[in-house]
């Protein structure tokens, strides 16, 4: 009786001991799994810190006659005022080029693009009086070099940007000043059909081996992503957008592109966003990023610069040593980044 009340002691035991192994093991196993997942990459400093260089804009509209010239009959000028994106090139380390849309100051004016030039990226002079094509609407342009002879375009310089209406349009250039129209540009859903009629704009270029990536919004309400092979028919890679409004206040309400570059592997996006719904709106410039170009995570720290500053339409370049931040609606104001290395 002693022995079988002992051997069900043992038993009990023994059933207990083994819980406690496997327990322990699941327990290891489970922080193996935690400490196995990769933390957040982090966002890199060079492309989030930004300060102003200077309180001072950097390049500005002419600027509206004043009372006294308009009782002369004296007309605004042309470039009176700057408007929306424009885009910075530097191609060599001694030649930048801004190219942006001026206008006369009133709502109905029309659009034009200018051209300034510069050996530092910090004091920009107009290249002519008139603008490169004059009496055509080109607003929020995308400026971008390539040299690939498979593509229809041989030409070096590209244009992407708003006509007419929100319309956008396409042109091409072999020095970057004398510019040739090819038309609107035909973009379709995944089905083949044209996309709905409506506003479509703030073109964004990405040009990739013989792959041409397209970002653009509609009615600022959401980003959409398109691929071509040479600039002729885009096709949608899916019919919604790739990266709607939100979660953060400050692009809450409306949202567009403004540029694609590479850095550290990734590819990054810098867009601007509204959450404002007072008139005039306030604009802010924010960050995202993506490895494949389709999935975007947008920075968590919010705009580049405070909602209050109301500095939107950015784009980043490098200077050699360290990136800048360029704001330009309606007046380019340039920041810098910390030189890191990462």
């Amino acid at each position: 009786m002693i022995s079988e009340m002992w051997q069900k002691a043992m038993h009990r035991f023994l059933l207990a001991s083994c819980a406690v192994i496997l327990m322990s093991q699941r327990w290891v196993i489970a922080e193996d799994n935690i400490s196995s997942v990769p933390p957040a990459r982090p966002w890199p400093r060079a492309l989030t810190e930004f300060t102003p260089l200077s309180l001072e804009p950097i390049f500005t509209g002419r600027g509206l006659p004043t009372s006294q010239e308009l009782s002369s009959q004296e007309k605004p000028a042309w470039d009176a005022r700057i408007r929306e994106r424009g885009d910075i090139l530097r191609l060599s380390p001694d030649d930048w080029r801004l190219y942006y849309t001026g206008y006369d100051g009133s709502k109905t004016g029309i659009r034009q693009l200018g051209l300034a030039h510069s050996k530092d990226g910090l004091r920009f002079e107009r290249s002519q009086p008139e603008p490169l094509i004059p009496g055509r609407w080109v607003e929020d342009v995308c400026v971008r070099t390539h040299n690939s002879q498979k593509n229809t375009s041989s030409a070096p310089f590209l244009m992407f940007a708003e006509g007419e209406g929100d319309q956008m349009q396409w042109f091409q250039s072999q020095n970057g000043i004398e510019w040739s129209h090819l038309g609107q540009v035909d973009i379709r859903k995944r089905s083949g059909e044209p996309i709905e009629p409506g506003p479509y704009g703030t073109p964004t270029l990405w040009i990739e081996g013989n792959q041409w990536h397209l970002f653009y919004e509609r009615r600022d309400l959401g980003i959409w992503h398109a691929t071509s092979a040479d600039g002729k028919v885009w096709q949608l890679v899916q019919d919604d957008p790739v990266m709607v409004c939100g979660p953060q206040d400050f692009d809450r309400l409306q949202i567009a592109a403004n540029q694609v570059f590479r850095h550290g592997g990734m590819y990054y996006m810098v867009f601007h966003g509204s959450g404002d719904a007072t008139t005039p709106r306030r604009w802010a410039t924010g960050l995202a990023r993506s490895t494949d170009l389709h999935h975007w995570e947008k920075y968590p720290g919010g705009p580049l610069r405070p909602i209050d500053e109301n500095k939107s339409s950015g784009i980043i370049v490098h200077d050699g040593l360290r990136y800048r931040l360029y704001t330009m609606h309606d007046q380019v104001i340039v920041h810098v980044g910390p030189m890191t290395s990462d």
